[in-house]
């Protein structure tokens, strides 16, 4: 007890990546979803949670950090060769260079976690991710970097 555990969530290897990225595009083709993202920066972290209803097919941008990810719901979150069903609440360890799919089944919210002295949303997407232009907050929220 206490010894650090490999990550829950890898890298994906460049086939895995493009895989996951034309999944991505044909999903672009189809109706969108706006889907509810709320945000906290506080005490030196940030943590981002996506309100996600039954039904839904959602894809993360590619991280470019190690964070955590909390899940309360019930999904299948496709890691790029593996998937994994999570019913309940989960907690996952998740390194840089990650980018899942995740497919609800009930109504389902994921939180991710990571330190940060970002002191704005708008910086705190940018530290982890190279695609914040792309992220569903910017569009709602209109957040400029």
């Amino acid at each position: 007890m206490g010894e650090l555990a490999a990550a829950d969530l890898k890298p994906l290897d460049p086939s895995a990546l493009a895989s996951t990225r034309a999944i991505e595009d044909a999903l672009a083709e189809l109706p969108q979803l706006e889907l509810q993202t709320d945000h906290l920066l506080h005490a030196g972290m940030y943590a981002r949670t996506l309100h996600m209803p039954a039904g839904a097919v959602v894809t993360g941008a590619l991280t470019t950090r190690d964070t955590i990810l909390v899940i309360q719901g019930h999904c299948w979150l496709h890691t790029g060769q593996d998937a994994i069903e999570i019913k309940g609440y989960r907690v996952l360890s998740g390194l840089a260079g990650r980018k899942s799919i995740c497919r609800t089944l009930t109504d389902t919210k994921a939180t991710m976690l990571f330190p940060t002295q970002a002191t704005s949303v708008a910086e705190a997407e940018a530290e982890f991710t190279d695609e914040a232009d792309r992220l569903m907050s910017r569009r709602s929220l209109e957040v400029k970097p």
